[in-house]
């Protein structure tokens, strides 16, 4: 048995969840429309490396903030069954199944805020993820996060103060990302994946010997298991 690690956005989720979520507060009128152009260069940002994440992520808070956590749910559940399964990869299905099939334990940690990132992992039968940790108090979201942020190098230190608590290693693990941001984190397990990795990523992969898969949208499925 060995530990199975998952990037989340444009690794199992073709597209990034909290720019989709964003969309469907505003789609519903939950949130401004003038969020979006922001909204779209902070993701531009992030995905050039060059983002304040605590700001973005404070950013992507601000349509909840003062919302009860339960009220969040509900709009969360609807948001995941409706948007996002829809954009699972189906290679990210059979890759977490093929991981089932022997026995190793999954982790989903993303940059995105653990609202997202723990319904959209329990949708996927995932029982353990980590995200970007948000501030509530009283049971309503303050808007703000705390502690250290799963990003980077942080998704690593993260991962490893979870598996000192889990008592679990990173012997024989594998890990699977499309963004250069993680580079820390691929390089820390044994069988690192490249999924639809930008350039700067793609290049790293093939120095280092890291495998690099192709999954595309259920709209142009293919037969076949990534291993």
């Amino acid at each position: 048995m060995a530990l199975g690690i998952f990037d989340m956005d444009d690794t199992l989720v073709d597209g990034d969840s909290a720019n989709l979520w964003l969309h469907y507060l505003v789609e519903r009128g939950r949130a401004p429309s003038e969020m979006l152009p922001r909204e779209e260069a902070l993701l531009q940002a992030y995905r050039e490396g060059r983002v304040d994440m605590r700001e973005y992520v404070r950013f992507a808070l601000e349509p909840i903030r003062g919302l009860m956590q339960e009220v969040v749910a509900a709009w969360m559940a609807e948001f995941v069954e409706g948007v996002v399964l829809p954009r699972i990869f189906p290679e990210a299905l059979r890759q977490l199944e093929w991981h089932r099939a022997r026995r190793d334990r999954l982790l989903i940690v993303s940059a995105t805020g653990e609202h997202l990132v723990s319904a959209i992992a329990n949708r996927l039968g995932v029982q353990d993820s980590i995200g970007i940790r948000v501030e509530t108090r009283n049971g309503r979201y303050t808007g703000d996060t705390y502690g250290e942020l799963s990003y980077r190098e942080g998704k690593v230190s993260r991962v490893r103060t979870w598996l000192n608590a889990e008592g679990e290693s990173l012997d024989g693990s594998y890990g699977y990302s499309d963004s250069f941001n993680d580079v820390s984190m691929l390089a820390a397990v044994d069988h690192g994946h490249a999924v639809n990795p930008d350039a700067t990523l793609h290049a790293i992969a093939v120095e280092r010997g890291w495998r690099v898969l192709h999954w595309l949208p259920a709209s142009r499925q293919r037969d076949g298991i990534e291993q």
